[in-house]
């Protein structure tokens, strides 16, 4: 009877443990994009430019016409997608920059599926989804593998790997894959049975390109989250990132758990390159996916690698994006201002002492609750 009450009480302790951490997580990543806005603004303010007129623009033009909510939310799906896609390994305490070439393999895989394999209309959707995630799998093992088993450094394996296969794309586009009598660089189009359903047809509104990958990328969020916080395999990541040398201590096969890290998140950044060939595209382009994968990383930091968090700053960041546009569109001010609010959050997030010590300081309330409560108890007990 003790023993479970001891061990219910040890396990409302830890949900409570895990609740404050989330709120942590979150309220740090809301300060930060509010002191990125903060100094923007005084940055428009010393040079002279209207500051308040150009955050109308940044803030409200993304949401005056459903098409411009449509361009955020499809920007907004792959943005997350390679945001999670890094935030597992940096769970790990594993820099993987390999995003790039996992988004690549996964629109290779996609593509090459979804034009040459006629498949039944579900399946069309499914099966090229599969493969993708499969493609960034095997794309995310190579780093992971070399790291765990031969100790070879995980950010010169995963630029490498980058330059590589970014290259086999445009090889492959250019040559095998290209649209036969076409004078435009690109592949064949996808078959239509392939093709994410737009948002538009369920909503009815004109979201553009917008899609129910977007859905993928939310269940894929609260998937990985499930992941880390509730499974076994969750937990041996996170206790390689949190100390390697007392996980393996406690029985957790480091190398098998890092080399887990780079499997996962290279299945969900080979998603996002199956969203941009079955949801944005049709077929493969030249330069894909432009700089968004090395800008998940930012959006991954900005979130402290927790997966629910990461869709909020995910969807703040594509926002962002498409905001600068509209702004240097209406106004006297470029789109600099947001790679000045970019660089802002890029060196707040990456100062981890403010939310270190703000969970130190949480923890070590709690476990001063907990010794006074249990004093309280004891003293209790002694007057019965």
């Amino acid at each position: 009877m003790t023993s479970t009450l001891i061990e219910s009480e040890d396990r409302r302790e830890y949900r409570a443990t895990r609740r404050r951490g989330l709120v942590v997580d979150l309220s740090m990543t809301l300060a930060t994009i509010l002191a990125a806005l903060v100094i923007g603004f005084l940055v428009m303010l010393a040079t002279g430019k209207d500051p308040v007129a150009a955050y109308e623009a940044l803030l409200t033009g993304p949401l005056e016409r459903s098409f411009r909510v449509g361009r955020w939310l499809e920007d907004a799906t792959t943005l997350t997608l390679l945001g999670l896609s890094v935030a597992i390994p940096f769970r790990a305490r594993q820099i993987s920059l390999g995003a790039e070439s996992q988004l690549y393999a996964g629109a290779l895989a996609a593509a090459t599926v979804a034009i040459f394999l006629p498949l039944p209309p579900v399946a069309a959707v499914i099966v090229p989804l599969v493969a993708a995630a499969a493609a960034g799998a095997g794309m995310g093992f190579v780093p992971g593998s070399m790291k765990a088993r031969l100790g070879a450094n995980e950010i010169v394996a995963t630029l490498m790997l980058n330059a590589i296969v970014v290259r086999v794309y445009d090889y492959l586009v250019n040559g095998p894959l290209k649209e036969s009598g076409s004078s435009a660089v690109h592949s064949e189009r996808i078959q239509p049975d392939s093709a994410l359903t737009p948002l538009t047809e369920w909503l009815g509104v004109p979201l553009g390109r917008a899609n129910v990958g977007f859905l993928v990328m939310l269940l894929t969020a609260v998937a990985l989250w499930l992941l880390i916080t509730r499974t076994p395999l969750g937990y041996r990541i996170r206790m390689t990132g949190s100390n390697p040398h007392f996980a393996e201590y406690g029985g957790i096969r480091v190398p098998r758990a890092i080399e887990w890290s780079f499997v996962i998140g290279g299945a969900v950044a080979g998603l996002a390159g199956a969203h941009l060939v079955q949801g944005v595209y049709g077929r493969l382009e030249p330069g894909l996916a432009g700089s968004l994968a090395f800008e998940g990383i930012v959006v991954a930091l900005l979130a402290r690698n927790n997966p629910l968090v990461v869709v909020v700053a995910g969807l703040f960041y594509s926002y962002l994006r498409a905001g600068g546009d509209i702004m240097e569109q209406q106004t006297d001010v470029g789109t600099e201002i947001v790679v000045v609010i970019q660089a802002v959050i890029v060196l707040l997030v990456t100062a981890q002492a403010l939310p270190d010590l703000l969970k130190r300081r949480l923890a070590r309330r709690q476990a001063d609750t907990s010794r006074g409560q249990a004093g309280a108890a004891r003293g209790k007990a002694g007057t019965r």
